[in-house]
């Protein structure tokens, strides 16, 4: 009697959705339980769920762009992960980055030609088990880790009516993670960045974004500001096959007033003191991945008693869906009397002991208005 072939699972990821139905249609042709998905994040836990052996993921999606996606599947699948472009230009730079990613294709295609990818991906030997630590690389790990430590800002922030806080607690194996921050005289700059990588090298990137961040500070407009230095940054990423997300904002402490830019990032949540929180809307791709990519700036006003807190992706990773995270993080602002308390929960969030990448949190709350003599 012969037994039945093993069942394969894929999970298409995809916002558009007469592709993701074309897809659909095409993998159940190859014998696959295909699972959809129409967003970043609820892709991620798809692939979980289903231990997918197969991703097709497009590059431009709602809430993450396709590459942080790509780079978060990696903490903890090995599935094959074909992704898809719509633009002709974005194939030579895609093919150029270490992105996690086995093969490239470009829409429209053919199902005939997508189905000859895929077999061409599972006549792919599987990633061999990694060899055993090299002790020079845990000397560099070592090194990375004094250089990322270095980045983070010494000088507490203080200002009358905000509290500013940030906390981060590195991986072992030491990611590109770190916030920064400078007192200005109408408020505060604040960046928040995660280079892609591990080890020295994107410590290194992280000293690159901090330094050529700083340059811009006296930049008027944060949107002029950013895309200066994010053409500088970009050339240095190019050489590297690198890119980063980034939160960068500008607090004017007088009004409240928050300008930001969210390059790839996705994790700023603001947190009114009334009503429910909310996710800050990316602007774009990460730097690096497109040449002449601009990112609008956005704003809001925090008011008494509101805060905004931007998180690593180490503490979305710690929640089984979006929702889950978003209401923890919300939980946790609204338990805590001070920033730094807020922060030291955030991480706690995602435990030490199960975490696989950098954890960091920056929180920025003004202070409720005193309550009037008396009462």
């Amino acid at each position: 009697m012969v037994s039945p072939a093993p069942q394969r699972h894929a999970v298409v990821i995809e916002d558009d959705e007469d592709i993701r139905g074309l897809l659909v249609v095409v993998l159940e042709q190859l014998d696959f339980i295909v699972t959809e998905a129409a967003d970043g994040s609820t892709g991620v836990e798809a692939v979980k769920n289903t231990n997918a052996e197969l991703v097709t993921l497009d590059i431009n999606l709602p809430d993450f762009d396709g590459m942080e996606v790509c780079r978060r599947l990696r903490e903890f699948s090995d599935a094959y992960i074909l992704m898809l472009t719509a633009r002709a230009d974005e194939l030579d730079r895609l093919t150029g980055l270490d992105t996690g990613a086995d093969d490239y294709l470009i829409k429209p295609f053919s199902p005939k030609e997508l189905q000859a990818r895929i077999r061409a991906l599972f006549r792919r030997a599987r990633t061999p088990a990694q060899p055993a630590e090299d002790p020079r690389q845990t000397d560099e790990l070592a090194r990375a880790a004094v250089v990322q430590q270095s980045l983070l800002p010494q000088e507490k922030v203080r200002l009358e009516d905000f509290d500013v806080a940030g906390a981060f607690r590195p991986s072992r194996s030491v990611g590109g993670d770190f916030y920064d921050w400078y007192q200005t005289p109408d408020g505060v700059h604040l960046t928040f960045a995660d280079a892609m990588g591990k080890g020295m090298g994107a410590a290194l990137i992280a000293a690159t974004v901090r330094a050529v961040m700083r340059s811009v500070a006296e930049t008027p407009a944060i949107d002029a500001a950013f895309s200066s230095a994010s053409a500088t940054i970009a050339s240095d990423l190019d050489q590297s096959g690198s890119f980063v997300t980034m939160f960068h904002a500008r607090l004017d402490s007088a009004s409240g007033r928050l300008s930001y830019i969210d390059a790839g990032h996705g994790l700023g949540l603001y947190v009114p003191a009334e009503g429910s929180a909310h996710r800050l809307v990316s602007a774009g791709p990460p730097v690096g991945i497109l040449e002449g990519q601009t990112w609008p700036a956005a704003e809001l006003t925090l008011e008494p008693g509101d805060s905004l807190v931007i998180v690593s992706d180490g503490v979305l990773d710690a929640h089984d869906s979006l929702e889950d995270f978003v209401r923890n993080v919300e939980k946790a602002v609204r338990a805590e009397s001070t920033s730094e308390d807020v922060c030291a929960a955030l991480l706690n969030l995602a435990p030490a002991a199960t975490a696989e990448d950098d954890v960091t949190a920056v929180v920025v709350r003004r202070k409720p208005a005193p309550l009037p003599a008396g009462l």
